[in-house]
C-alpha cells in the first residue's frame, strides 16, 4: 500500500486500513501504527519546523523524546491538542492532523528566512539585542517576538472533554514495561499479599523485547516471551497493568504522579469515558525500568530530515514494517547500530555504508555486516549533507583528512551510543555518578524507597536486564535462559570530527531549540562555566524532552571547551513532568463551576425559600440578611439586631469548621497548640481557644468541647478551617509523630443551628429530650448530649452575640428538619432569622475579635485583648517562645480600642487610617498614622455608630481624642473600651 512498508512483518494489523490527513493530505495506515510511523510509511519525513531558525525537521526518535515530530490534533473546533509527539499518537481512522511553526506551509515557510540571518541570532542574543531604544521595545520588537515565540496554538473554545483523577496504593510501583520491567512485576507479584503496578507510555507492554529480531529467551523469540510474561501478569488478581500511561512526576514519601491516556486512541471515543486519568500512587518500593534513549552525534547538518536514529529506524523496520528510506548511510560509535543496518538489509534496504567513529571496530555484529557486504569505514565521521527538505547525500571523511566521499542516501541512520533515563530518578533527589564505561550519568545512592534495574542504570544486555529487573523484584537468581550475540556499546559524547570551518557550519545539539555546537562554545568563550548556566544561555536543554537527547553532548562540549571533567561541571535537574502533560489530566474535574466549588449549608434552601440576600465567605455561600417588606440591608440589620437583644434570634452556624481531635494523647496534642489550658477541661465543658503561628502571631480561635477523655470537637473560623487542619497535620507529622492521635475534619458532618436571645431557653426547650436546660444544670460554656425534634445533638451552650445563647449540633443530613421545627416553635417569641452581619453587629457590641479583622497578620494575643487566653503556667505551646522575644510586648505595639464618633450618627469606612486629633480644620493629617479600623457599624443597641480599631499604645489613650481622615474632612471620634454592651455579662450568664 506504501511504498517504505515492508510487505510483511511487524505487529501492525494489516487487515485494519485506516485513512488519515496530514497538512490537508490524505494518507493511510494501519491499526497499530503511530502517527510517526504511518507518515514514514508514506515517504514523509518533514513534518515541522524548528523554532528559532525554522529549518525543515523530520521525525527522529520512535518515543517520548521526539524534538521535531510535534503535531496539532484536531478532532473538531472545541478538541485542539497542540504540541503531541507524533511517536506517541496512535493512528485511528480520521485522525487530523497538522504540522506547527511554519507559515503559509510546511514546504516552504517564511520564517526560514531567520536560518539566512542565523549569524545575527547567536546564542544569548535576546539579551543582547532589542533593549534600546526602550520604546522600540515596546512598540516594535516585543509584539513581533511574542508572535515569534511558542510551537503550537492553544485552544480557543473550552475543553469539552472530561479528565479523572484516581488515588491507588501498592506494594510495588514499576515503571517501564520493557525487559527489567516485566521481570520485576513479575518477581513482585509472586507474592500474592503484594498489589504491583506495572505501568508504560507505549500503547503496548513489552518495550524493547517487542522489536529485538534476534535473541531467544527461554526458547522463545523476544516478542513471544513479551506475550508470555504479559499473559501471567495479567493472570495475576494483584497485579494492575497500564499502558498508555506515563510516570511524570516523582514527589516525597513514593508519590507518583501517572498520566494515563485513556481514550486518545480511539476514532469515536465513548462519552461515559474519561480522555485522561490521572493517577496519583503512593508506593511502597518503586521500581525504575525506564530504559535508555539512544544518543544522538553532533555533525553538520544532522538535522536534516530523513536523519533519525539507528535504534528508532530498527523500531520502525521490526515492529511497524516501516522502512525509513531505500538507501541509507549509517554513522555510529558502536555495535547497535550494525543491529539496525542487518536488520534493514534484510527488509531491502541497500546500506550505502557505516561510517564507525571507532579506528577499530569489531565484535560479532561488525563481522556480520562484513560478511553481508556492507562497506565499513573505520575512524570515519560526516562531515557534511546535503538535501533541502530531505536529506540527499552525506559526505564521510576520515580524521584528519579535509576530503571524503559523497553518498547519495535518502535516509541517515547514527547512533552515539546510549544514555540511561535517569529523570525520574534525578526528581526522587537520588544521587548519580558519572560511569566512563558507558560514558553517561546512572543512578548510584537512592533517597526514597527505590531501586533502578535494567538500561536506566547502565545494564544494556538482554540477560542482564531480565536479571536486574528479577533482583530489583525481589527476586533471587535469575529464571531466564537467554541466548544473545554480545554488543559491544561503545559511545561517543560531544560534536564530532569534520572538515568544516567551526565558525559556519550548523551541527545541532538541541534539534527543537535550534542549539549548535557553535553556540555552546560561544557559551564558554563569554564566561558560563557551569552547565545550567550554559543551559539558560544558550536554551540547550530546556525543550520539550529537558535535554534527555542533548545533555551529554553539551557537557562533553563544554568540557572539552574548559578542559574540565564533565563531572566538575554538573548536571542539569530533571524535573516534573517527565514529558509534556495535557492541564486537563491536573485539573481533573476541577474546572467550571467545580473549579472553586460553591458550598452551601444545609440549611440553605431555606433561607433562599425565605429570600435571604448572600455573600461569599471563603468559598461558602451565607445568608447575608434577610431583608422584610422591601427593606434595604440596613433596615433589615436593625431589625434584626432588635429581636436578638429583645426576644430571640436563629443564625445558621454550619460553615465553621469543625475537627475532631480524637486518641491517648488527644488532650496534650490539643494543649500543645493553644494557648489556653486544655489538659485538665472536664467532658462536657467548653473553652474558648486562641491558636498562634510559630511567630507568636495569631492564627485562629474557636471554641472547643471536650467529648471525652480522648475526644475533642475543635472549632474554627470559617475560611480557616483548611488551613488549621494543615497546621495540625504537620505538626503531628513532622514534630510529634509519637503522640497518639489521629485528626478528622467534620465540617460537613455537622449543621449548627445558633439560637440566641434571651428567650432562647424558652423557644428550644419544648423540643429537646434528655438535657436541663436551666443555668444551673447546664451553665455557660459547657455542652450535654441529648435529642432535639427527635434528632440526635450535641447541645453547645455558647454565645458569639453576648445573649444567652445555645449551638445546636446535629448531623447535617437533619439540619433543615431541626431549623424548621426550632423556627416553628419560636414562632410565638417571634423568632427572627438573622445573617452574618447582624452577627457581626453583635459581637463588635461585645468587643468579641473576628480573627483576620480585628487581626492582621502580625497581632499577638495582647494586641486584641486576648491576653488572659493565655496561659502562664504552660510548660509550651506553638508560638509561646516567639511571644517572649521583646518586640512583641514592647511599647508602641497597636492594640485593640473601641472608637466612638463625635457626631453619633457617622459611621467610619473599614481600613480607614486613624491619626492624632487637630483642632485646626486646615492643618494636614498627622503622618504616621497611629492605626486603622477593623470594624465599624451602626449600633442598633446602643442607637448610634460604634466602631473597633488598632492603635498604637491604644489602651494607654482610652480617652483621648483621635481623627480619621476622609475625603469629605476629618471624622473625629473618641478611643474607649472595645466593649459596648454588657460589660459585666449579665445577659450571657442569665
Amino acid at each position: 500500500m506504501n511504498r517504505f512498508r515492508t510487505s510483511s512483518g511487524g505487529r501492525i494489523d494489516r487487515t485494519a486500513s485506516l485513512g488519515f490527513t496530514f497538512d490537508g493530505q490524505s494518507y493511510r495506515g494501519y491499526q497499530g501504527d503511530t502517527l510517526a510511523s504511518a507518515l514514514l510509511a508514506n515517504g514523509v519525513h518533514l513534518v515541522g519546523r524548528s523554532f528559532k531558525y525554522h529549518r525543515p525537521r523530520g521525525i527522529v526518535t520512535a518515543g517520548s523524546e521526539e524534538p521535531n515530530a510535534l503535531v496539532d490534533i484536531r478532532r473538531d473546533a472545541a478538541r485542539v491538542a497542540p504540541n503531541l509527539r507524533a511517536t506517541q499518537v496512535e493512528l485511528y481512522s480520521g485522525l487530523n492532523a497538522l504540522s506547527q511553526n511554519r507559515w503559509p506551509s510546511l514546504n516552504f515557510d517564511v520564517g526560514a528566512a531567520n536560518d539566512i540571518l542565523g549569524k545575527f541570532f547567536s546564542a544569548g542574543f535576546y539579551y543582547k539585542t532589542f533593549m534600546w531604544p526602550r520604546s522600540a521595545w515596546e512598540k516594535l520588537y516585543e509584539p513581533i517576538i511574542r508572535r515569534a515565540a511558542g510551537l503550537g496554538h492553544s485552544p480557543t473554545l473550552p475543553d469539552p472533554d472530561r479528565y479523572a483523577q484516581i488515588f491507588a496504593h501498592c506494594e510495588v510501583l514499576v515503571v517501564g514495561s520493557g525487559p527489567a520491567g516485566l521481570a520485576a512485576a513479575l518477581a513482585a507479584s509472586e507474592d500474592p499479599s503484594q498489589r504491583v503496578i506495572l505501568c508504560d507510555e507505549q500503547s503496548e507492554m513489552g518495550g524493547s523485547l517487542l522489536h529485538e529480531s534476534e535473541a531467544v529467551v527461554d526458547g522463545h523469540t523476544a516478542p513471544i516471551q513479551a506475550m508470555h510474561m504479559l499473559h501471567e501478569l495479567r493472570s495475576r488478581p494483584n497485579v494492575t497493568l497500564l499502558p498508555r500511561t506515563t510516570a511524570f512526576g516523582f514527589y516525597p514519601h513514593n508519590l507518583l504522579g501517572l498520566a494515563e491516556r485513556v481514550t486518545e486512541h480511539l476514532a469515536n471515543p465513548p462519552g461515559h469515558l474519561p480522555r485522561e486519568r490521572m493517577w496519583q500512587v503512593r508506593a511502597g518500593r518503586v521500581v525504575f525500568a525506564t530504559g535508555s534513549i539512544e544518543r544522538p552525534l553532533v555533525f553538520p547538518g544532522n538535522d536534516r530530515p530523513g536523519v533519525i536514529m539507528a535504534e528508532a529506524a530498527r523500531q520502525y523496520a521490526v515492529r511497524y514494517g516501516v522502512l525509513p528510506g531505500h538507501r541509507a548511510v549509517i554513522v555510529t560509535a558502536g555495535d547497535s547500530a550494525y543491529r539496525a543496518a542487518l536488520d534493514l538489509k534484510a527488509r531491502g534496504v541497500t546500506i550505502a555504508a557505516i561510517a564507525d567513529l571507532r579506528a577499530a571496530p569489531d565484535g560479532p555484529y561488525v563481522q556480520k555486516a562484513r560478511e553481508a557486504g556492507i562497506a565499513i569505514h573505520p575512524g570515519t565521521a560526516v562531515s557534511a549533507t546535503s538535501g533541502r527538505l530531505r536529506i540527499r547525500s552525506a559526505t564521510l571523511v576520515r580524521e584528519g583528512q579535509q576530503t571524503g566521499e559523497t553518498l547519495e542516501c535518502d535516509c541517515l541512520l547514527m547512533s552515539g551510543g546510549f544514555t540511561p533515563t535517569i529523570s525520574l530518578f534525578s526528581q526522587s533527589r537520588g544521587k548519580m555518578r558519572w560511569d566512563e564505561t558507558i560514558e553517561a550519568y546512572i543512578p548510584a545512592e537512592s533517597v526514597e524507597q527505590e531501586r533502578s534495574a535494567g538500561a536506566c542504570r547502565g545494564v544494556f544486555d538482554l540477560a542482564g536486564a531480565l536479571a536486574d529487573g528479577h533482583a530489583a523484584g525481589g527476586g533471587g537468581a535469575s529464571p531466564y535462559r537467554v541466548e544473545e550475540m554480545p554488543v559491544g556499546h561503545g559511545a561517543f559524547r560531544g560534536a564530532t570530527f569534520h572538515a568544516g570551518d567551526l565558525r559556519k557550519v550548523k551541527a545541532f545539539v538541541d534539534f527543537q531549540n535550534d542549539v549548535t555546537a557553535k553556540d555552546v562554545r560561544l557559551a564558554t568563550q563569554e564566561g558560563f562555566r557551569s552547565i545550567e548556566h550554559v543551559k539558560r544561555y544558550t536554551t540547550t536543554g530546556m525543550a520539550t524532552d529537558q535535554g534527555r537527547l542533548s545533555n551529554i553532548n553539551a557537557l562533553a562540549i563544554v568540557s572539552k571547551e574548559l578542559k574540565r571533567p564533565e563531572t566538575a561541571i554538573g548536571l542539569t535537574t530533571f524535573r516534573p513532568p517527565y514529558s509534556p502533560t495535557t492541564f486537563g489530566n491536573f485539573a481533573g474535574i476541577a474546572r467550571g463551576p467545580l473549579f472553586d466549588p460553591v458550598r452551601t449549608t444545609p440549611i440553605h434552601g431555606w433561607a433562599v425559600e425565605h429570600g435571604a440576600k448572600f455573600e461569599d465567605v471563603g468559598i461558602w455561600k451565607r445568608a447575608h440578611f434577610f431583608p422584610r417588606g422591601g427593606e434595604d440591608i440596613h433596615a433589615a440589620v436593625a431589625r434584626e439586631c432588635r429581636a436578638v437583644r429583645t426576644s430571640v434570634g436563629m443564625f445558621d452556624a454550619s460553615t465553621l469548621g469543625k475537627i475532631e481531635v480524637v486518641g491517648p494523647d488527644a488532650a496534650e496534642f490539643v494543649d500543645r497548640l493553644y494557648t489556653n489550658p486544655f489538659k485538665k477541661l472536664a467532658v462536657g465543658s467548653l473553652r474558648y481557644g486562641v491558636m498562634l503561628r510559630e511567630d507568636g502571631f495569631v492564627m485562629d480561635d474557636g471554641v472547643i468541647a471536650r467529648i471525652a477523655e480522648d475526644r475533642f470537637h475543635i472549632t474554627t473560623t470559617t475560611g480557616g478551617a483548611p488551613r488549621v487542619l494543615n497546621h495540625m497535620e504537620d505538626y503531628l507529622q513532622t514534630e510529634w509523630p509519637h503522640l497518639d492521635v489521629w485528626l478528622t475534619s467534620t465540617t460537613e458532618e455537622w449543621a449548627v443551628i445558633a439560637v440566641q436571645g434571651p428567650d432562647a431557653r424558652r423557644v428550644i426547650e419544648p423540643l429537646v429530650d434528655g438535657v436541663d436546660l436551666s443555668k444551673e444544670a447546664m451553665p455557660h460554656m459547657t455542652w450535654r448530649e441529648g435529642r432535639i425534634a427527635g434528632v440526635p445533638m450535641r447541645l453547645w451552650r455558647v454565645s458569639f452575640t453576648g445573649e444567652l445563647g445555645f449551638e445546636i449540633n446535629v448531623p447535617a443530613s437533619e439540619g433543615r428538619k431541626v431549623w424548621e421545627a426550632v423556627h416553628q416553635a419560636g414562632q410565638s417569641f417571634a423568632i427572627t432569622p438573622y445573617g452574618t452581619e447582624t452577627m457581626h453587629v453583635l459581637r463588635a457590641e461585645k468587643g468579641y475579635i473576628i480573627v483576620g479583622q480585628e487581626t492582621d497578620g502580625t497581632a499577638v494575643p495582647d494586641d486584641v485583648g486576648l491576653t488572659w487566653a493565655v496561659a502562664k503556667k504552660k510548660h509550651d505551646f506553638v508560638g509561646m517562645r516567639s511571644l517572649a522575644r521583646p518586640a512583641l510586648s514592647a511599647s508602641g505595639r497597636k492594640q485593640m480600642v473601641g472608637l466612638l464618633t463625635l457626631e453619633p450618627q457617622t459611621v467610619l469606612e473599614e481600613g480607614a487610617q486613624v491619626v492624632n486629633h487637630v483642632t485646626d480644620p486646615a492643618a494636614p493629617a498627622s503622618i504616621p498614622a497611629l492605626g486603622h479600623v477593623t470594624s465599624s457599624y451602626r449600633s442598633e443597641t446602643l442607637g448610634r455608630s460604634i466602631a473597633i480599631a488598632l492603635v498604637r499604645n491604644g489602651r494607654a489613650r482610652i480617652g483621648e481624642t483621635v481623627d480619621i481622615p476622609m475625603p469629605g474632612g476629618r471624622i473625629a471620634a473618641t478611643i474607649v473600651d472595645p466593649v459596648f454592651h454588657d460589660k459585666a455579662n449579665e445577659r450571657l450568664n442569665a
